[in-house]
């Protein structure tokens, strides 16, 4: 019988789950964007990465600051953001967010390695009738 293996597992995996939400939450408090950026983009949180991006633009030069936290993810994570910012771009209470974040992406990549994105097609195909 494995059940009792089965449920300690679960458990487990769900206490690592909310220590990994309180320590997004103190990232975000300490206004330590970058990791709380990678953290929300590795717990596949669209809202709480869309969360991050609005708190950075709130601060001071916060297009600056979204533009070097952006420029400093993996290729991964940024494959993700643009996963996310196409469902965002859908709405116009986030479209200027995610306008943001994909004006950063195209800026700072260079167009060869846009195109190596996974998924690049369908998300230009997504995004132009919103844009």
């Amino acid at each position: 019988d494995v059940t009792e293996i089965e449920e300690k597992e679960a458990q487990a995996k769900q206490e690592e789950q909310i220590m990994k939400e309180q320590e997004l939450s103190n990232l975000l408090h300490e206004k330590r964007y970058l990791k709380a950026l990678g953290l929300a983009i590795s717990l596949d949180r669209p809202h709480t990465v869309l969360t991050v991006v609005k708190a950075i633009l709130k601060e001071p030069e916060g297009r600056r600051h979204l533009e070097e936290n952006i420029a400093r993810l993996r290729r991964d994570q940024k494959e993700a953001v643009l996963a996310f910012l196409v469902t965002w771009n859908t709405n116009s209470r986030n479209c200027h967010e995610a306008q943001a974040v994909m004006e950063t992406l195209l800026r700072h990549e260079a167009p060869d390695s846009l195109l190596q994105f996974s998924g690049i097609k369908s998300a230009v195909e997504s995004l132009l009738p919103y844009t």
